[in-house]
């Protein structure tokens, strides 16, 4: 019943997510664009694992970021220095996981 009730959670948090958040979205889509893509220019399961892992890192560095950017609206709805910094901090990591992508990508193809 446990397993049952945290698959229905993460069900709902992917409708709102995927509903509400067009970063996601569009990631989402390059996700299921490379994620093919991965698979057949990887040329051993090491490096179809390298070119993958990093594409599941950007969906999840993005929902820790949506995560961040609504308890900060719910709890600090005012402008303030602390809540653009949580906010900016945030994008920082979506960045970086971007560049992770980008970065491993080009080292596997141009090997």
């Amino acid at each position: 019943k446990r397993i049952l009730n945290t698959l229905k959670y993460s069900c709902d948090g992917y409708k709102r997510i995927i509903k509400s958040e067009e970063a996601f979205r569009i990631e989402f889509i390059l996700f299921l664009i490379l994620l093919p893509i991965a698979i057949f220019i990887g040329r051993n399961n090491i490096e179809r694992v390298l070119l993958i892992l990093p594409l599941f890192l950007v969906l999840i560095t993005e929902i820790l970021n949506t995560c961040i950017e609504i308890l900060v609206d719910k709890f600090g709805s005012e402008k303030n220095n602390l809540s653009k910094k949580a906010k900016d901090l945030g994008s920082l990591a979506v960045f970086f996981s971007l560049l992770l992508v980008l970065l491993i990508w080009i080292l596997i193809i141009f090997k």
